[in-house]
């Protein structure tokens, strides 16, 4: 396939990210030229492959480390409420190209399952409780349950309770409205939507360098994985979304922005199991609280996954270290990732971070033992015979200067854009791929400012809710909740 000498929009990376902006940015500037390039042979296959994630539609509906108990015992909605905000974005999005029949069947790539929490001990308990209760009064948390009985938690998730009997106290919350989601797939039908409508998508083909030019314009300089030929290609506008590789084309692009950036790679592992009747028993994403030490991102939880129509449990992850930014990346990354504008950042955050360290390695090296003990603490009845290891995707949390301490390490995700727009990376991990319009949006917003406020009556018509906030009409909340639920099939 031959490339253009130069497009209006290039985009690096083959995951649900530059899918979306792609998708968007194809019924926002119809005319606009698109290309994007991705280094593996297919796309999705990194982050946003389904087994290199948990699927969970993060709405917060289940995740802990949103809402965490302050010094004084409290608990904090705004957060979690946040988070849920930015992911209805994506449900009226997918809502809206499902209703359009701009992409296939919705149970393709979104089924509904539950999400529930559970927790034991008698402090724990306690903070699920105050969670419930501050939760409960939320318009987007309607129909969450909560109990502290065993008989009910068994009812609605048996595997958690099955062989049971420590006489621990127990609790756990309940939503039905909960989504799993295969990224893999949405990102599939969204490349097929834009290149139906004229983008290009060029597969093995890895970017080397960016080069600003005197016209203003990016010059893309590329090689072919297969036969290592050089190429190149202008572009006005460039998006990095190349998950853990963005941050060395960010740099390597020279743009102020980037200055003081690093990246802490964490790696992992999950359980999988497809045993029809381990997996007939749990219908439902149930997350824990993280052991003391943990990244947020190591939460653990026991997750029905719905891949290809076939529904399978994965139990993790089990986290650890390796200085690679992505699964199918290089050894160097983390010390080729090293400037002098970052090296002190990365250094205070190495201090003030040991004990986080020593939990990765510790994860790294823990025996088959320690995971079945781990897997048994939710599920009691667990056999390590019916289950197997995969290894889990790359993620890079973002290191940032702070003024106070040198660096910060920050979970979440965050947009790096050029003063004048012209380019922009994401970096960082969850919630990623659940928030991505919301994400995708934001860096529209940032870098087209001449164009936003044209293209805001299209995006209020693709997503109802864009520029006001759920929460603040219950009624509101209910009919767009319903409404996605029946187009999307997740009405249960």
């Amino acid at each position: 396939m031959s490339l253009p000498r130069e497009v209006d929009v290039c985009l690096i990376g083959g995951g649900v990210m530059s899918a979306t902006l792609a998708a968007l940015l194809t019924q926002l500037e119809p005319r606009w030229s698109i290309q994007i390039f991705e280094r593996l042979s297919d796309v999705a296959l990194e982050s946003s492959n389904p087994w290199n994630n948990a699927g969970t539609g993060h709405a917060a509906l289940c995740e802990l480390n949103y809402m965490p108990e302050a010094p004084d015992g409290t608990v904090e909605a705004s957060k979690a409420v946040a988070i849920n905000e930015q992911f209805q974005l994506s449900r009226q999005y997918w809502a809206y190209l499902v209703a359009g029949k701009l992409v296939n069947d919705p149970s393709s790539f979104i089924n509904p399952t539950p999400h529930m929490t559970f927790v034991w001990g008698q402090k724990n308990v306690e903070y699920l409780r105050k969670r419930f209760a501050v939760l409960k009064k939320e318009p987007l948390f309607e129909g969450m349950e909560y109990t502290e009985e065993p008989g009910v938690i068994e009812h609605w998730a048996p595997l958690l309770m099955d062989h049971r009997h420590d006489g621990v106290p127990v609790a756990a919350t309940r939503i039905a409205s909960g989504t799993d989601i295969d990224y893999s797939a949405l990102s599939r039908q969204l490349f097929d939507y834009v290149t139906s409508k004229g983008a290009k998508l060029r597969t093995e083909t890895q970017v080397t360098s960016l080069k600003r030019l005197r016209n203003g314009r990016w010059r893309v300089k590329l090689r072919d994985t297969v036969g290592n030929t050089p190429r190149s290609v202008d572009a006005k506008f460039v998006f990095v979304g190349a998950g853990g590789g963005a941050l060395a084309l960010l740099q390597n692009a020279g743009i102020p922005e980037i200055r003081g950036f690093g990246g802490f790679p964490v790696s992992g592992e999950f359980l999988r199991t497809s045993d029809p009747a381990i997996v007939a028993r749990h219908q439902a994403k149930v997350y824990g609280k993280a052991s003391i030490g943990a990244p947020p991102m190591s939460v653990p939880h026991l997750d029905t996954r719905v891949v290809d129509g076939e529904k399978s449990l994965l139990f993790g992850p089990f986290a650890g270290f390796t200085p690679k930014f992505l699964k199918q990346g290089s050894w160097f990354d983390l010390p080729f990732s090293i400037r002098w504008h970052n090296i002190i950042p990365m250094l205070s955050v190495a201090v003030t971070n040991l004990s986080l360290i020593r939990y990765l390695l510790g994860e790294l090296t823990a025996s088959h033992a320690k995971r079945l003990a781990d897997l048994r603490q939710f599920m009691p009845s667990a056999e390590m015979d019916d289950w197997e290891i995969i290894t889990a995707g790359q993620r890079v949390q973002v290191i940032k200067k702070d003024a106070k301490k040198g660096g910060v390490l920050q979970f979440g995700t965050e947009v790096v854009a050029a003063s004048d727009g012209s380019i922009a990376g994401l970096l960082g991990a969850s919630p990623g791929a659940s928030v991505s319009v919301h994400i995708m949006i934001d860096l529209l917003q940032k870098c087209f400012p001449q164009n936003f406020t044209r293209w805001t009556p299209k995006l209020q018509k693709m997503i109802p809710s864009f520029g006001t906030r759920l929460s603040d009409s219950p009624e509101t909340a209910k009919e767009s909740l319903r409404y996605t639920a029946e187009v999307l099939k997740l009405n249960v």
